[in-house]
């Protein structure tokens, strides 16, 4: 009885001529989506981890300035206004510096993360339309 369902209902798709699809092709595909879901998740992280990085170096370096200004501030207590100024100029502009730095990482990473994506979706949907072969 259920025998004469399927054959039923294969006869009937075979007469309408719907689409046969691969089941291992399309189980194909959803590992490629996991394998493209999964690089986009490193380049991500690799993008995290160097942004992460570059401010540790922006805090090392600004901290460095301090410390060597803080030194010549004690020796020399009569420049100290022009040093001060010299020392909020340079702990700016190493700030500046580093957002700048910082925001191209970001751009970088998440772009590299988008294209990998994109490039799967546009891939995936080539596979779609391969296996809609009518029977």
């Amino acid at each position: 009885m259920t025998q004469d369902f399927i054959d039923m209902m294969r006869r009937f798709g075979d007469q309408l001529q719907v689409p046969k699809f691969d089941m291992d092709q399309m189980i194909e595909n959803h590992r490629k989506n996991l394998e493209a879901m999964t690089q986009s998740a490193a380049a991500v992280a690799e993008g995290a981890q160097a942004m992460a990085q570059k401010q540790r170096e922006i805090v090392e370096a600004g901290l460095r300035e301090a410390s060597t200004l803080a030194q010549e501030f004690k020796a020399q207590n009569e420049q100290n206004l022009v040093r001060q100024t010299e020392f909020a100029k340079k702990v700016f502009d190493i700030a500046i510096q580093g957002a700048q730095e910082t925001a191209q990482l970001t751009r970088m990473s998440t772009g590299d993360a988008a294209k990998i994506l994109q490039d799967r979706m546009r891939e995936g949907l080539e596979e779609i339309r391969g296996q809609g072969k009518p029977r």
